[in-house]
């Protein structure tokens, strides 16, 4: 049966199940969970909604930029975003690897989520601003260049959702499963046939694993922060 695990993953985690620089990533909070794939990464400094399955076709239509997949970010910017700015990141902002596709983005009043640890620089005298963006690319931290584009660099960066499937009450380092009926996994193919049922596609072949319950995953985290502090 196909299944979506859906993770809130901690700022500076990696998104996939080792590294060689000894940096944290998926194995930190989860146990092992063969046949699970990362589908879309977030980057090391940003957190959020991160999706993983079971499923190889799953999986490409989910992350494969061509199937235009909405994700929706919360962003905090150094300084009270200006109207000019909000409209240019709308109409799509020009980086070095083409113009983007316009975005929807408004501002919001500061979400109400985690304290981020370590916490975001502050300059006295200077104020944060909240956006909210929509995009369906995936350029590389497209987010991030987008804003600094517009004279507003992120500060912070949190993923609310992918598609229908929404961040919610997840608390970092938590994750929830998803069993999808065959009707629900239809649906969601009906755009491509570009791969035979569960055959991983060639990216993001790092396996991961869900914890046994989501207060399991937490208590993991908060260890594994509590060790990484020590001398």
């Amino acid at each position: 049966m196909a299944e979506i695990l859906l993770l809130n993953k901690p700022y500076h985690m990696l998104s996939q199940f080792t590294d060689a620089d000894q940096r944290q990533t998926l194995k930190s909070i989860l146990a092992d969970k063969p046949g699970f794939y990362v589908a879309g990464r977030l980057d090391y400094d940003s957190e959020g909604l991160l999706l993983l399955t079971n499923h190889g076709r799953l999986q490409h239509v989910l992350s494969h930029p061509k199937f235009g997949k909405e994700k929706t970010y919360w962003v905090q910017v150094d300084g009270q975003i200006s109207a000019d700015a909000l409209q240019k990141l709308a109409g799509g902002v020009i980086l070095k690897d083409g113009k983007t596709k316009p975005a929807k983005v408004k501002t919001i009043s500061p979400p109400k989520v985690w304290p981020r640890q370590p916490p975001i620089r502050v300059r006295k005298h200077i104020p944060t601003s909240w956006i909210e963006m929509r995009i369906s690319e995936g350029k590389n931290r497209q987010v991030r260049r987008m804003t600094a584009a517009v004279g507003f660099p992120t500060l912070r960066l949190i993923r609310a959702s992918i598609a229908e499937f929404e961040l919610g009450s997840l608390a970092p380092g938590e994750c929830r499963s998803i069993h999808l009926t065959q009707t629900e996994l239809n649906r969601m193919l009906k755009t491509s046939s570009a791969l035979p049922d569960n055959k991983p596609a060639k990216a993001n072949k790092r396996r991961f694993s869900q914890s046994k319950t989501n207060n399991n995953n937490a208590k993991r985290y908060a260890k594994f922060q509590g060790r990484s502090k020590q001398p």
